[in-house]
């Protein structure tokens, strides 16, 4: 799911950059932990809406898409 991955991405990037900012300066730690519990939930909430719509597509169609089977990134 092209959508779903560009968001997986978009997550690894946040959490890489904020590991980075709370390296370089420990005073972020707070508030940087909490964005990564937010960008984390986002990336979640994005698989969900996935798996909802592929149900949708299933229960109108018939059409059974297979889960990946390449590993995440």
């Amino acid at each position: 799911v092209p959508r779903d991955d560009a968001i997986d991405k978009l997550h690894g990037a946040i959490y890489k950059r904020l590991i980075e900012t709370m390296t370089n300066d420990p005073s972020t730690v707070e508030c940087a932990t909490m964005m990564m519990w937010v960008s984390h939930n986002l990336e979640r909430y994005s698989d969900r809406i996935s798996n909802i719509c592929e149900r949708i597509v299933y229960f109108v169609t018939g059409d059974l898409h297979e889960p990946r089977t390449d590993p995440m990134p």
